[in-house]
């Protein structure tokens, strides 16, 4: 077993398939294939069988059916070392087919559009495609079956080796040899994949449709994590996540890690101007921006909490530079993310070995749009993203106080609901235009957040006069926003909808404080 002697291929991907394909056929594999395929492959000079000329069976309904043929699947299916299958194959003149090279419809890469119709991502709906799969899957005792580009180069590699595991030593056969192990690895592959892509079919359908559903999820091994939460707890990370965020240096990654990138990279993502943001445990503990670069961005950042930066996240929305690197080395910081490190910057930081730098590649903000799925007791949580922060258009209109806000003010009030969204609650973030002052997060009341935020800014000798400061959530009584005014706040924002409403805004007019309502709530547990 192993002897691949004709091969079907049909794929919408064409990455790598000329040399592929070129390789069988010098190793004597007779070549099927459908539609576009065979025209491309007959192009590139490779010999070609039309699938319709093989089986005597026109293709029909405008490609929807035509590898749906005894020909076909029984070619895929029947057991080589079984008499009963070799006779009935015989008997029905169904030659062998030992390699099946299928990659499926593009249903992920249509959908993904924006604003993509329903119709349009029905006919990128495979059939035939994900039926092939799994018949040569199921048999991959006596059939090799690819449907992954990247797995063609070691493939062919296999092929050209003399030690190939099952390979039949008769000299002069024809025909390319694959391991058993390699094809119970690639069968694997291709129930993984058929999985995944039933998988973005259903969830599609399911939200077009505004249907109740199952939820399932089908993820690859993306790497082993260095732990969990803590050192004894094993933790391994699934899906895409280095397409978008690749490990330049450093230790490796860690699930709190992970995290807290994924934190980082959802919080800088709310700003267009030169931003520098520090985390600790996804928390932001200082956001600075700045008209001119980084290293300005880093000072107010900095400045608002001196001691938490250390182990903890850097990130910025600009390539690092080389005046950014060289004051950020000085202090010990866990992870640093950027969407890219200049030479001299790189060169600096690369010192120590154990910091991970993590490069942001473009287009990262895509994926923070995608549902979270958390686990629960017996299942799953799912729920939209919430990616950016809601309820900023037209601030003007929404004041609910006597004394309407500046503008500078509302140009801080835009700056603190941008961090305060990416801040446990119970959130109290104090800003000016520009900057974090003091930063409250997680208390069990929002009176406590507040404490906390003006313990944090006058331990940082940093004033709160004239300041604006924002709640992620409705303030439930006046004290927490008189707490605000007492320490020199002048404008609040926040979603507004308590029953004691009134009362709130009543405190701010005897403080002569503005207010806003965004109409919008960012809890973050």
């Amino acid at each position: 077993m192993g002897t691949i002697r004709r091969a079907l291929i049909s794929v919408s991907d064409k990455t790598g398939l000329a040399t592929f394909a070129e390789a069988l056929h010098k190793k004597g594999v007779e070549i099927l294939s459908t539609g576009g395929t065979a025209r491309f492959l007959k192009e590139q000079g490779v010999p070609t069988v039309e699938l319709s000329d093989y089986t005597g069976f026109p293709e029909l309904f405008g490609g929807r059916v035509k590898t749906l043929h005894p020909k076909v699947h029984g070619g895929l299916l029947y057991r080589r070392e079984d008499e009963t299958h070799a006779k009935e194959a015989e008997q029905n003149e169904i030659p062998p087919i030992d390699l099946l090279v299928v990659n499926l419809y593009p249903f992920e890469e249509t959908v993904a559009q924006e604003g993509v119709e329903l119709a349009d991502a029905i006919e990128q709906i495979d059939i035939g495609g994900p039926a092939m799969l799994r018949s040569a899957a199921k048999n991959y005792e006596s059939v090799a079956v690819v449907t992954d580009p990247e797995d063609y180069e070691s493939i062919l590699e296999e092929l050209q080796s003399e030690d190939s595991e099952d390979a039949e030593e008769a000299e002069g056969s024809k025909g390319a040899k694959i391991s058993l192990r390699t094809r119970e690895r690639l069968a694997i592959k291709v129930f993984q994949r058929t999985s995944q892509y039933d998988g973005a079919i259903a969830r599609f359908l399911n939200q077009s449709q505004a249907t109740e559903s199952s939820f399932s999820l089908q993820l690859p091994l993306s790497s082993e994590l260095r732990y969990g939460e803590n050192p004894h707890q094993k933790a391994a990370l699934y899906g895409r996540f280095d397409e978008y965020f690749n490990k330049l240096q450093g230790k490796e990654l860690s699930y709190t890690n992970v995290i807290d990138i994924a934190a980082a990279a959802e919080l800088i993502s709310e700003f267009n101007r030169p931003t520098v943001a520090i985390l600790k445990h996804t928390n932001p503990c200082g956001v600075g921006s700045s008209e001119e670069d980084l290293r300005e961005a880093w000072d107010k950042a900095f400045e608002t909490d001196k001691q938490a930066p250390f182990g903890g996240v850097i990130v910025c929305n600009r390539p690092m530079q080389e005046a950014l690197a060289r004051v950020i080395s000085e202090i010990f910081t866990d992870v640093i993310i950027a969407p890219g490190f200049e030479a001299e910057a790189r060169a600096i930081l690369q010192k120590k070995k154990n910091l991970r730098l993590i490069e942001m590649v473009a287009g990262y903000e895509e994926i923070l749009g995608e549902q979270v799925v958390r686990s629960a007791p017996g299942g799953l949580l799912v729920m939209d993203s919430d990616p950016k922060a809601m309820g900023l258009t037209s601030l003007e209109e929404k004041v609910v106080t006597k004394r309407p806000p500046s503008k500078e003010e509302i140009d801080a009030m835009r700056f603190a609901w941008r961090v305060v969204k990416h801040v446990k609650s119970n959130a109290i973030v104090f800003c000016r235009h520009d900057r974090t002052l003091g930063i409250g997060a997680g208390q069990m009341s929002r009176v406590d957040s507040s404490r906390i935020a003006v313990w944090k800014a006058e331990a940082a000798g940093l004033s709160l006069e004239g300041s604006v400061v924002a709640s992620d959530a409705l303030y439930p009584f006046a004290d927490g926003l008189v707490s605000a005014a007492e320490a020199g706040a002048t404008a609040a924002i926040q979603p507004g909808g308590s029953v004691r409403d009134e009362e709130v805004i009543a405190a701010a007019d005897e403080h002569d404080m503005a207010m806003v309502f965004t109409g919008y709530r960012h809890f973050l547990h």
